[in-house]
């Protein structure tokens, strides 16, 4: 449906917008308390870095994404909020080993900047009456440039391109922000009263808000954290 047919309702949006917010906290309270709880615990820790483990949970994180993206209209609500909850506490696991390259006060110190900047943002994204699309758009295609040449920095090991990904990430991420938020706020006009349906759109918008805040972070865990 075309958002400039749909009627705003700010408190139909307001209504979305708050259980989107809150499955996206429950997810990343969720990872904070995986990660924190496995870098606690060094036994465990040798574990999961021993052998293919931690690789097949980068590899399983990473399905899970595209099962959602391909699945989602398949699915009940119950699965999706399953999965989501899944993909939260796999990326707790991953995200420990930051612990092993990084000190836990910074760590915390970007944890609370990419909150403070992800609220921000996200608020001029709720509230701005300038069109996001097409910002949107180039965002993404963008972000598509950032993951290949991510892949391609694998072989080549550039410094130079290593901090231009990151800060171009930065500037990526904190734009999706901005444009997801909107983009939610006006989807919730045009979303079913069904339950079963807003708790999946719910999920779903949490999962795209939940992306940008982690790849925000670990962009300024690069730039800001203090390593080891």
């Amino acid at each position: 449906m075309d958002p400039s047919q749909v009627i705003s309702n700010p408190t139909v949006e307001r209504a979305f917008i708050t259980k989107v917010y809150t499955w996206m906290a429950l997810a990343l309270s969720i990872t904070g308390l995986v990660a924190v709880a496995t870098a606690s615990n060094p036994e465990f820790m040798a574990q999961l870095l021993t052998g293919p483990t931690f690789l097949i949970l980068v590899l399983v994180q990473l399905g899970m994404v595209l099962a959602f993206s391909f699945l989602i209209n398949k699915v009940s609500a119950n699965v999706a909020t399953g999965m989501f909850i899944t993909y939260s506490a796999i990326t707790g696991l991953v995200f420990s080993t930051l612990f092993l390259r990084y000190t836990a006060e910074s760590i915390g110190s970007v944890f609370f900047i990419t909150a403070g900047t992800f609220a921000i943002v996200s608020v001029y994204g709720y509230v701005t009456k300038t069109d996001l699309t097409k910002i949107g758009n180039l965002l993404f295609m963008a972000l598509i440039g950032i993951i290949i040449a991510s892949l391609v920095n694998l072989f080549l090991q550039s410094s130079a391109l290593y901090w231009i990904v990151t800060y171009v990430g930065v500037v990526i991420f904190v734009g999706l922000i901005a444009y997801d938020t909107q983009r939610l706020k006006r989807m919730a006009n045009g979303i079913s009263e069904d339950g079963e349906v807003q708790t999946k759109s719910a999920v779903v918008g949490a999962l795209s808000l939940y992306l940008n805040f982690i790849n925000l972070f670990l962009s300024l865990l690069r730039i800001f954290g203090n390593r080891r």
